[in-house]
């Protein structure tokens, strides 16, 4: 346990959840970077990973920006707009509205005691579409509130996976899964399912306009090794470490 603890590695930040409304106030200024999580609970990731793989991943990157940011970490937001997984069992998305609304209170309130600078650490693609109103929203209150640009790991992504297509528990979320949470990963089940792109999300209809995944893989994730996950992860970190560095330095909305 006493070597567990030495070889832990220091943090900047803090979590918010862990303080008291006291320590709060003290940690809520003006210059304070908040980072807020977002990952999925309840959304389909194949018959290899589990349903909470997104909130997993979403609190493996946030320790990694506690180790190295001085931020305000706080609680996870773990639903959010994912409409592209409707017909798997289990999967729980939100509308919209409703997604976008929740970012946006949560901000506020937040705001509301000093700071105006939020990073929302998100690891989901269709996050965006609720995310991208949410932050004019709250521009329109002198809040600046960025969100992980996911395309930023296209070239990482193009230079260490070889499977045809694929973007969703696929050979490159697995490889961070063997990495990240190695017990909730079942190698045993992991399979190819790379059909053409269809219209919208994914469909285990195949006569239906969408991309057919009787899975709910799109892409290879028996392609998945450990030592491509941890490229991956170191990648993601420091995107995620440069976008909220330069969001401390950047102009508010007027």
């Amino acid at each position: 346990m006493l070597l567990a603890l030495a070889c832990a590695a220091p943090r900047r930040g803090v979590e918010l959840a862990k303080l008291t409304w006291l320590e709060a106030e003290k940690a809520l200024t003006p210059d304070t970077v908040v980072v807020i999580p977002l990952g999925a609970e309840a959304k389909e990731h194949g018959p290899h990973l589990e349903l909470q793989n997104d909130l997993l991943l979403a609190r493996y990157f946030e320790e990694r920006v506690l180790e190295r940011c001085d931020v305000v970490v706080a609680p996870t937001i773990n639903y959010h707009f994912y409409p592209a997984f409707v017909e798997y069992p289990g999967s729980t998305p939100l509308r919209l509205e409703p997604a976008r609304d929740l970012v946006v209170d949560v901000v506020t309130s937040l705001a509301r005691h000093g700071p105006k600078r939020v990073y929302v650490l998100t690891t989901g693609v269709s996050t965006v579409r609720a995310l991208e109103p949410a932050r004019e929203e709250l521009a329109k209150a002198g809040i600046l509130m960025r969100y992980t640009k996911l395309d930023a790991m296209a070239p990482v992504e193009k230079e260490l996976c070889t499977q045809e297509r694929g973007t969703h528990a696929d050979e490159g979320e697995t490889s961070m899964m063997l990495v990240i949470a190695p017990d909730t990963v079942d190698m045993s089940k992991a399979v190819k399912d790379c059909s053409p792109k269809g219209e919208g999300g994914l469909s285990r209809d195949p006569n239906s306009a969408k991309t057919y995944s009787p899975s709910g893989v799109w892409g290879d994730a028996t392609l998945a090794t450990r030592a491509k996950g941890e490229r991956l992860c170191a990648a993601f970190t420091e995107i995620v470490v440069r976008e909220i560095e330069e969001l401390r330095k950047a102009p508010l909305p007027k």
